[in-house]
């Protein structure tokens, strides 16, 4: 079990009403964290004290800490974060973050930022770069991205884009709607959406088979994943860590305010970064420079 890492919390002088919970782990994700955590010390103007949780230490400890720093709302980052403000049993309300998706016994403790990026920013980033793309083809599975799906049906129809959702629960199910989708799809209208889905998006069978048949028949293929763009895709937006942090500090302000608090469940991220394989545009005869886009990443790497 994962608890609180002795001397952890911060000073006594420390005016902290948000207590974040983290995984103290080594890199390349801990400096994912190390950012995280800094955005929420930007947007909460110093007002946090950070947990590591490692093993060790006793439950007890980290509540007699809390209640005695004044904490009033607390932010739990990852699966290790989850579990551990999870035996908080609701003494404080509790934001969660940097997950996919929340496990069913997390469900009801109270909003989560996603990692997923939130389709309507992905899906404007599309019609810049291929303003011609009418209709949006994915392939996914319910029971990781019910949620998002819906909110990309009703991102594409805000942007006057067709979504064209197509569900699969396993390997076998998810090879089957690609190859249909690539017998349907008009590379001249149509692109496809990759989001971060294990049962669809398999990066040994699924991703080199989309790629390489959508390069064959000039079918732009976007992505939720910055990994995928290194490998062909056309582009992605990832997180921007230090500004996922300060998204964090909106959505549980309300709670140190006194104001209505955000509604549990699942909201997409919204403080993204842009990566474009510029190979792949090359082939699609796109000239990103005449589209002007701030783009964070270039692949592959000058």
């Amino acid at each position: 079990m994962a608890w609180l890492s002795d001397g952890a919390l911060a000073s006594e002088s420390s005016a902290g009403n948000i207590a974040v919970l983290y995984p103290e782990i080594g890199e390349p994700y801990r400096s994912i964290f190390v950012a995280i955590l800094q955005g929420i010390e930007d947007q909460s103007r110093g007002h946090v004290i950070n947990v590591p949780v490692v093993d060790g230490s006793a439950l007890a400890d980290l509540t007699a800490d809390l209640h005695r720093k004044g904490v009033k709302a607390v932010i739990a980052l990852g699966r290790a974060g989850l579990n551990l403000a999870a035996q908080l049993k609701g003494q404080w309300p509790v934001v969660m973050g940097c997950v996919l998706s929340l496990p069913e016994a997390h469900l009801g403790m109270g909003p989560a930022l996603s990692l997923a990026p939130d389709p309507a920013l992905l899906f404007a980033r599309l019609k810049v770069l291929l303003p011609s793309v009418r209709r949006i083809w994915v392939v996914y599975d319910p029971r990781q991205n019910d949620w998002l799906i819906r909110l990309a049906g009703e991102a594409a129809r805000s942007l006057g884009l067709e979504l064209v959702a197509r569900e699969a629960q396993d390997l076998r199910a998810a090879v089957r709607q690609y190859r249909e989708v690539f017998q349907q799809a008009d590379p001249r209208r149509d692109a496809l959406w990759l989001p971060q889905d294990s049962s669809t998006v398999d990066e040994a069978v699924v991703l080199p088979m989309v790629l390489e048949e959508s390069w064959g028949r000039g079918l732009a293929v976007f992505s939720s994943s910055m990994a995928h763009v290194r490998r062909g895709a056309l582009f992605a937006m990832y997180p921007d860590n230090t500004g996922m942090g300060r998204q964090l500090v909106r959505m549980v302000q309300p709670y140190l305010s006194g104001e209505a608090p955000v509604a549990s469940g699942m909201a997409p991220l919204r403080d993204l970064l842009l990566a474009v394989n510029t190979r792949t545009a090359h082939h699609l005869g796109l000239d990103l420079d005449a589209r002007r886009l701030h783009v964070d990443m270039i692949f592959p790497e000058p």
